[in-house]
């Protein structure tokens, strides 16, 4: 069956005086779980500039590893995990229209990765990322939802030009502004020794995809794996909260699917 390793760090950075990412997890109890939940993390990033980023990370991190708690026992990953980001969005949209609020306006990205039998699927808004490392090399699996990110797919600024931009940390979507958000989602098919990142801006500004690689490729456990990853981004500049939480696959369960339901392949 799918066996995970996992860990997590967060970090203030050396500037800021509150920490405004969050990350969070559902971790199945039993076997049975395992198959008719899975695993779930969650890393978010409280927009700076606005009032309560702290406040809507937290938000996020809350809704969605709650629903999916409380979700229908075999339950699609890949329609189910969209649809709470989408609440999660909903939340911290009427969290910043309530009484308490006083009209201050919050907001926070997001990205999402739940795990089942030999499956991962990723649901992300705004630009904190979900990397697969496999094979000692890293790939970006998020696209971040930014300016400059747009501006690069129609050739208007290139990826060297990007490090530089004073624009590269403006969000074209985030969690909580509009009623409604637009998550884009992934599905992976997971192999034994898969290592997944998801991060926040503090630590993939400051590091190479080969650089990720090669921490999240050691011999270490997934949370030594995660300090370090953080510790190393803050050393290097350090302006920014970084977290970064790790999932380590030691073992996949392989299935089929018919119908939208997952049968047991022959070995």
């Amino acid at each position: 069956m799918l066996d995970v390793q996992f860990g997590g760090a967060s970090d203030f950075g050396k500037v800021r005086k509150n920490n405004e990412d969050a990350m969070g997890s559902f971790v199945p109890s039993s076997r049975r779980q395992a198959r008719s939940h899975g695993f779930l993390f969650a890393v978010a990033d409280g927009v700076g500039g606005l009032d309560l980023g702290e406040v809507a990370s937290a938000t996020a991190i809350s809704v969605v590893t709650e629903e999916f708690a409380g979700a229908q026992a075999g339950s699609m990953l890949i329609s189910l995990v969209p649809r709470l980001v989408q609440h999660a969005n909903t939340a911290v949209h009427d969290r910043s229209l309530a009484p308490g609020s006083h009209g201050r306006k919050m907001a926070t990205t997001l990205v999402v990765c739940a795990l089942r039998y030999d499956q991962a699927v990723v649901s992300h808004v705004g630009d904190s990322r979900c990397y697969l490392v496999r094979n000692g090399r890293a790939r970006q699996v998020t696209q971040d939802h930014t300016l400059v990110n747009e501006q690069k797919k129609v050739g208007l600024i290139s990826e060297s030009e990007i490090k530089e931009s004073d624009a590269r940390h403006v969000l074209i979507r985030s969690l909580g502004p509009e009623m409604f958000v637009s998550p884009d989602t992934t599905a992976i098919t997971l192999e034994a020794g898969d290592v997944l990142v998801l991060c926040t801006d503090g630590l993939h500004d400051e590091m190479t995809e080969a650089i990720i690689a090669e921490i999240a490729s050691q011999k270490k456990s997934a949370d030594e794996i995660a300090h370090e990853l953080v510790n190393r981004a803050v050393a290097i500049d350090g302006n920014d909260n970084t977290t970064a939480q790790v999932i380590r696959v030691r073992s996949v369960e392989q299935v089929g699917m018919y119908r939208g339901r997952p049968y047991r392949l022959p070995a």
